[in-house]
């Protein structure tokens, strides 16, 4: 039953994430927000949904962030592969409640995508890069007792940093669920393999680097003790 709510908290979150992002973007589109706008959306959601799920489930919301704890040891391989399934489930939803609030046309433009001129490397290395403090910033603000204690607040300024930085380039997405759910509802799946790439490998480096040489385990929280 804990595993099953932990699940649950992980796909609404992650719904949340997408669902807002989706309609901060329409709203760009129609000039009622701006970048800065998109970003502040995107970050505000993010560090609501990161402490309103992190007692239940560590406020993981990302398979990136799920792929980094299991690395670092945070979690088992099976919590991890139940996240990751509720994440993608819950962006999936999120797409397709959006297609019924707006359009199919309204969701794929909202999917992230390259910008002009940005190649396929360029835009791994973006990800990965972004992906990585994004991921960093869980580690150290979240999953290691000794942090401060402010929930997903410095997560959601990555993310809206993030977003202010990489929006032009690549979509600005850190996490493959953002993609994955309106692009598979829309059928919008063009360089789909480059945010999943990108977020992973920086998800990664943040587990190694954070997690085997940062953080202590017995300083964890009960809620971020390793699980099978």
């Amino acid at each position: 039953m804990k595993d099953f709510k932990a699940c649950l908290a992980e796909m609404f979150g992650t719904f949340a994430l997408v669902f807002i992002s989706i309609g901060a973007i329409h709203n760009a589109n129609h000039q009622q927000m701006d970048l800065l706008g998109i970003a502040l959306a995107y970050g505000l959601a993010t560090a609501a949904m990161v402490s309103a799920t992190v007692a239940v489930s560590g406020g993981h919301l990302n398979p990136a962030v799920s792929l980094g704890a299991f690395i670092a040891g945070r979690v088992g391989f099976a919590q991890t592969t139940r996240y990751i399934i509720a994440q993608l489930a819950g962006a999936a939803l999120a797409g397709f409640i959006c297609v019924m609030v707006f359009s199919t046309g309204v969701v794929s433009t909202a999917t992230p995508n390259l910008g002009k001129d940005v190649s396929i490397g360029t835009a791994i290395l973006v990800e990965a890069a972004m992906t990585f403090l994004v991921v960093f910033a869980m580690f150290g603000t979240v999953m290691d007792a000794r942090g401060p204690k402010i929930g997903g607040l410095a997560v959601g300024l990555v993310v809206a940093a993030g977003v202010l930085f990489g929006q032009p380039l690549t979509g600005a997405s850190m996490n493959p669920a953002r993609v994955f759910g309106p692009g598979l509802v829309s059928g919008h799946l063009a360089n789909h393999a480059v945010y999943w790439i990108g977020p992973m490998l920086g998800a990664a480096l943040a587990g190694v680097i954070y997690g085997r040489f940062l953080i202590v385990p017995d300083e964890l929280p009960p809620t971020q003790q390793k699980k099978k």
